[in-house]
């Protein structure tokens, strides 16, 4: 892992958690190491940290400091430098007709509803099913940093907004996107949805001028997980440095 001492976050302060179940590798415990005290982690210093492999859930900055496993690897796309695969070609195709609004950070009621369903489809039983609205507005509300939230619809009809069907959170800052967190409509099968938000983030960032989109942890193992490998090219920080991650071999008509 990146030596923190190399960073200029000497007023910070980390500490590792106790270990829990792992959320992603069967039979398996986890363990974060916390960068506190979160009112010092604003944009330049998150910045520092998401280059070290850290991650925000709301006001809570981790990374994965587990005492075996070394599974969970930071990712993100070299957005001028990506070629999408022709599904993910498809996959804008298909969406490329939804309204998208920027927006501020603040509490919808039918963004809630939205994730309520899509936790309740896609993780049931898992810890997540059962989020109320505070855990969602801790999960997704709270930033110290430039973050937005971006709202999918259907075209309007009869003067009336579409149908939400997608809504990510993402942080805006100096050297890329950070995708935060994606939930849509699960109930329109096969949409590819998800592919269309990573792709439309890519988009942003390079009209941004920003390098980078940041996608989060990458596991082999993990089919929740694994997909990322998908979007090329892509680097990870391995070994405390970022460096090429190959994906999987892209078979034809892929």
């Amino acid at each position: 892992m990146t030596r923190l001492k190399e960073l200029p976050l000497t007023a910070l302060q980390f500490y590792a958690t106790a270990p829990y179940p792992c959320s992603y590798l069967p039979n398996r415990t986890a363990r974060s190491q916390v960068a506190t005290p979160s009112h010092l982690i604003h944009a330049d210093t998150y910045s520092e940290l998401l280059n070290a492999g850290f991650r925000r859930s709301g006001l809570y900055t981790y990374r994965p400091y587990c005492d075996e496993c070394r599974a969970c690897i930071a990712t993100r796309i070299l957005v001028n430098q990506f070629i999408p695969t022709r599904s993910q070609r498809r996959a804008w195709k298909k969406h490329i007709g939804l309204e998208v609004s920027v927006l501020n950070l603040g509490y919808q009621e039918e963004h809630y509803q939205l994730y309520q369903r899509y936790q309740n489809e896609r993780h049931a039983g898992g810890e997540m099913d059962s989020d109320d609205q505070e855990q969602y507005m801790q999960f997704l509300l709270q930033s110290r940093v430039n973050s937005r939230i971006v709202e999918f619809r259907d075209g309007p009809h009869d003067s009336h907004p579409g149908r939400l069907r997608m809504v990510s959170m993402i942080d805006i800052l100096d050297q890329g996107i950070s995708s935060v967190y994606t939930f849509f409509d699960t109930s329109v099968h096969a949409s590819s949805f998800g592919s269309y938000s990573i792709l439309w983030q890519i988009e942003q960032a390079k009209i941004l001028g920003l390098p980078y989109l940041y996608l989060g942890y990458y596991i082999q193992e993990s089919e929740k997980m694994s997909y990322k490998a998908n979007y090329q090219p892509m680097e990870g920080l391995i070994d405390d440095h970022w460096q090429a991650l190959s994906g999987p071999p892209r078979l034809a008509g892929s």
